[in-house]
């Protein structure tokens, strides 16, 4: 009877609660919402408060354009709760776009997935920020788990299964088998520090001020980790720093890479550290099988040949990237009586 109104209801929901993204799914209907983690906020007169204006892509669409007194916040930075009421707000919205803006679903059961490496403290404030959102039981699931569940690894087998998750707020490195994590690292080097080294290297070269957003477009159109044949190039619009007029510069891919080496050296040197970690049993089972790569820089060009490359390693990249932490959630939901090797890695929160 249970899982009948489950099923009505749509009790169980999973949210892969990224810092720039944040993807909903729910129980037999699959995702239903990915939409940037962000919530514009409006000041009220007299010290009052903040007053939430939008939330998800039509906040993003605010960022930088907006007047006094309002402002697009990203509550979450490198994997981690910022702003706790922020964050509330947008596991709220989630949680309304979950039941189609109805009412029925008034508190469902939530698995919410965090870095592998989070303190307790801020495992808690997720939790919080959940069951303050609505949820009648939150649960945590490390997101290498769930996105190694997402793009089909075997976990629960003795085999070493190794996966490389590179999102917007953080790099992650895991070894699982068995279930458990073996071996884990993270960075807070990915997608939103990929941004700030091309707003910082534009700065530099030209002399022109952009935005997050426009850095964004330009390491999704342009950007890569190895070299192109040709290179690619384009316009860049924002303002002159010399005497604060509109401008427009040509920018190449070849600049663009550049200004990420850095970045793409430092998760090189965090998977090597990781396989030296991994025991030899295991880091057999990963050169066979490979090493599976998962989140939205996944999707850059010439960054999963790079890696494997630099390893030795063959480097494959999951089939849905910027969903496999989110369909890995789906799976323990839409498996919780079969799942009991994971769930031990779980902990639950309850209204």
């Amino acid at each position: 009877m249970f899982k009948y109104l489950s099923g009505i209801l749509g009790l169980d929901v999973g949210i892969d609660l990224g810092t720039a993204n944040i993807v909903v799914y729910v129980k037999e209907k699959g995702i239903v919402l990915s939409e940037p983690s962000t919530v514009a906020v409006r000041k009220l007169p007299r010290g009052r408060g903040l007053e939430v204006i939008a939330v998800g892509q039509e906040a993003k669409s605010m960022a930088g354009k907006t007047p006094t007194g309002v402002e697009a916040i990203w509550p979450l930075q490198d994997g981690v709760i910022a702003n706790f009421d922020m964050t509330e707000e947008l596991i709220r919205f989630c949680l309304h776009k979950a039941k189609g803006g109805g009412s029925f679903m008034a508190h469902p059961r939530v698995v919410i997935s965090v870095p592998a490496e989070v303190t307790e403290v801020e495992r808690k404030a997720v939790v919080d920020a959940t069951l303050g959102a609505g949820a009648s039981e939150a649960y945590v699931v490390d997101e290498p788990i769930s996105a190694a569940l997402g793009v089909g690894l075997p976990i629960d087998k003795p085999q070493g299964c190794m996966i490389v998750d590179v999102g917007g707020g953080t790099s992650e490195v895991s070894v699982i088998s068995l279930g458990g994590i073996v071996v884990t690292s993270s960075l807070r080097n990915a997608g939103k520090v990929m941004d700030n080294a091309i707003i910082a290297m534009i700065r530099q070269r030209y002399a022109l001020l952009i935005g997050e957003t426009t850095a964004e477009e330009v390491k999704n159109t342009i950007g890569s980790a190895l070299p192109l044949s040709p290179e690619l190039e384009m316009s860049v619009k924002g303002r002159d720093l010399s005497d604060g007029l509109p401008k427009s510069d040509m920018v190449s891919s070849l600049e663009v890479r550049e200004a990420l080496e850095p970045i793409f050296l430092s998760i090189e040197d965090m998977v090597k550290v990781a396989l030296e970690k991994t025991p030899p049993e295991l880091a057999k089972d990963i050169v066979d099988r490979g090493i599976v790569l998962s989140g939205g820089v996944a999707l850059m060009r010439g960054f999963a040949e790079r890696l494997s490359r630099t390893i030795n390693t063959p480097v494959i990249v999951a089939e849905e990237p910027l969903f496999s932490v989110a369909l890995g959630v789906g799976k323990i939901l839409d498996n919780l009586g079969t799942m009991r090797r994971v769930l031990m890695s779980v902990e639950r929160g309850s209204r």
